[in-house]
């Protein structure tokens, strides 16, 4: 295995494991600042986790397994996605691969199992968050297909360090299809991420809570990890942003240097979204979405009519 391989395979676990709550803190501290006020550090995700790492679990009744598994589901399902991601173009030959596929079936397979906690407990509030949450998934992963489609059609491959090698030549953006799978798979950031226009963070009412809510059932430990499995989901649409759509031509050490500063880029452009756009009516939400499938579509046409500018 080379060096580069090696740096890539750290850079995976303890970039997505250590580093991910950083993501979601940079980008609450620069929204306080676009609003003109201080905002929390971007380490407090860092001392909330901690607070509740020391905390006991509080188990609602009546339960099941279902609900005692479920954040080992997720968690489990996020750390095994962030191994699938490519690191600079490269990644080490892990046993699970790098097709996009899976990854979308991962991150599918922790949606799935909070939404069975969430009817397991049967909790009002909790349901109406999944029932949110699984609407907005249907319009989710279809488009977030149609980029994957659209992403591997000049290569025929759906694998992540294929589309990370075809990315990196600067050419890719004479592709219309590549413009549309760009815009389409930014609106699938802002519905991974839970963030405004589609959901508000920063939320503490019940009843508009989508994210949020399937999670109110839990404490403690529990509830650390599936806090853990937001910000790692925040991690991996990201790194995904940046190796599929930044061009990242050169060596190792240069593409890994584009990773790190492309980071920072995207947490400032999540903070200024969720700073000028307001939440919208989640009936609107589908058809937001659908947008980007609309766009999708364009750009497929476009590609078997060749066209290419």
């Amino acid at each position: 295995m080379s060096p580069a391989s090696v740096a890539a395979g750290l850079v995976q676990v303890i970039g997505g494991v250590a580093l991910a709550p950083l993501l979601p803190g940079v980008v609450q501290h620069l929204k306080g600042r676009l609003q003109g006020r201080p905002g929390p550090s971007p380490l407090q995700p860092y001392r909330e986790l901690r607070r509740l790492w020391r905390k006991g679990g509080v188990a609602p009744t009546p339960r099941t397994i279902i609900y005692e598994t479920a954040p080992a589901v997720v968690a489990g399902s996020l750390l095994i996605a962030l191994v699938m991601l490519p690191i600079g173009g490269r990644s080490p030959g892990w046993p699970v691969g790098h097709d996009a596929l899976v990854l979308i079936g991962l991150l599918a397979l922790g949606r799935f199992a909070i939404t069975l906690a969430a009817w397991d407990t049967a909790g009002g509030f909790g349901l109406m968050g999944a029932g949110r949450d699984l609407t907005f998934a249907v319009a989710v992963e279809a488009v977030l297909l149609l980029v994957l489609v659209l992403l591997a059609l000049p290569g025929g491959s759906t694998d992540l360090v294929a589309l990370s090698a075809q990315a990196a030549r600067p050419a890719v953006w004479s592709e219309p299809a590549h413009w549309a799978a760009a815009f389409a798979f930014a609106l699938v950031v802002l519905a991974e991420t839970g963030r405004q226009p589609i959901d508000n963070p920063d939320t503490h009412l019940e009843l508009t809570m989508v994210h949020e809510g399937p999670l109110l059932e839990y404490a403690g430990r529990e509830l650390a990890y599936l806090q853990w499995a937001v910000a790692a989901r925040h991690w991996i649409m990201l790194v995904l942003a940046t190796e599929l759509f930044v061009p990242h031509p050169g060596p190792f050490l240069g593409r890994l240097a584009v990773l790190a500063g492309s980071l920072p880029l995207w947490c400032a452009l999540l903070a200024l979204c969720e700073t000028t756009q307001a939440k919208m009516r989640i009936l609107r939400v589908p058809l937001f979405l659908g947008a980007g499938g609309a766009v999708c579509l364009l750009g497929l046409a476009s590609w078997f009519a060749g066209g290419t500018s």
